[in-house]
């Protein structure tokens, strides 16, 4: 069952790359950054998502942000944040990081049973900050290469492999096994589906102004994000500039200096643009970035 469940959640990411893969080769448009090959499907895909996002997302995520406490959206996203600790926990021992695991397991045990399963995050003011820890991570600890960027219709920015790794981080999540072990298929795949939607209007509401201002600021919001989403994930990997992968300047196209085309992250969500402040990492930007002050304000982990 478990093999099945993970086939089937591998299974679209897989085509679509196959798709995507056959759309570039037909397309006569050279690529402007050698690690996008599919960039004209995949700016379809992200056009596509600027309307869901305008038609649906973002209302949504306005009224949402408005007719909600601060402190029970403060709770609702420690509560899915803390469902998610069993996930980091594997992934952590799977990449050998056994103190963060420990750490790791040490943070859900205090904000369950302390802190009313999750939704008060007593365990960071006493010094246990969230770790990071998904299988896309693994895999790159393993040596994994990141592939091809890929813009999927909804959930945003990532590479092949990511993709990959969060399908495989859906189906193994413990929290998601014991529910289909509760209740019915159907009715643990509707739990699924709505907290997967309550993720992601949660963190679009956290965003909101974040994001308009980037699409405001940006010559080309597609090249920006493609190039934000890296720098976040190049830090989550713990990639330094010297890297050969490293973030390079971004030239926006359309600029009247040189108009050069942009090189290096669903819609709701991306990370954060250089320099952005993770916790325990600084980024530093490359000569030339940008320094937008709301760029510090990007929550980790998030797209667009």
């Amino acid at each position: 069952m478990k093999r099945t469940r993970s086939t089937l959640l591998l299974a679209p990411v897989l085509a679509l790359g196959l798709a995507l893969g056959a759309c570039a080769s037909s397309d006569g448009r050279p690529a402007t950054d050698p690690r996008d090959p599919w960039e004209a499907t995949n700016r379809q895909i992200f056009d596509f998502n600027l309307r869901l996002d305008d038609a649906a997302i973002r209302p949504a995520a306005v009224a949402y942000r408005d007719g909600v406490p601060d402190g029970m959206r403060t709770a609702i996203r420690n509560f899915l944040s803390n469902l998610n600790e069993p996930v980091v926990f594997a992934n952590n021992i799977l990449q050998l990081r056994l103190l963060d695991a420990g750490h790791t397991l040490m943070r859900f045990y205090i904000n369950t049973v302390g802190g009313g399963l999750g939704f008060f995050d007593i365990a960071t003011p006493n010094g246990l900050v969230r770790r990071t820890g998904d299988f896309g991570q693994t895999l790159h600890s393993w040596g994994v290469p990141d592939g091809p960027f890929l813009m999927l219709p909804i959930m945003g920015p990532t590479v092949v492999r990511d993709a990959i790794g969060d399908g495989i981080d859906a189906a193994a999540n413990p929290i998601g096994l014991l529910t289909g072990s509760i209740f019915s298929s159907a009715t643990a795949h509707i739990i699924g589906v709505g907290r997967g939607a309550l993720s992601g209007i949660d963190l679009r509401a956290e965003n909101i102004d974040t994001l308009d201002a980037l699409r405001a600021d940006s010559l080309d919001f597609y090249a920006r994000l493609r190039s934000i989403t890296r720098q976040r994930r190049d830090a989550e990997l713990g990639r330094s500039g010297s890297e050969t992968d490293a973030i390079v300047p971004l030239d926006d196209p359309g600029d009247e200096a040189g108009g050069r085309a942009a090189t290096p992250a669903a819609m709701p969500g991306t990370p954060a643009a250089a320099p952005a402040e993770l916790p325990g990492i600084h980024i530093t930007p490359p000569p030339g970035e940008p320094d937008p002050a709301w760029a510090r304000n990007m929550p980790p982990g998030a797209r667009f």
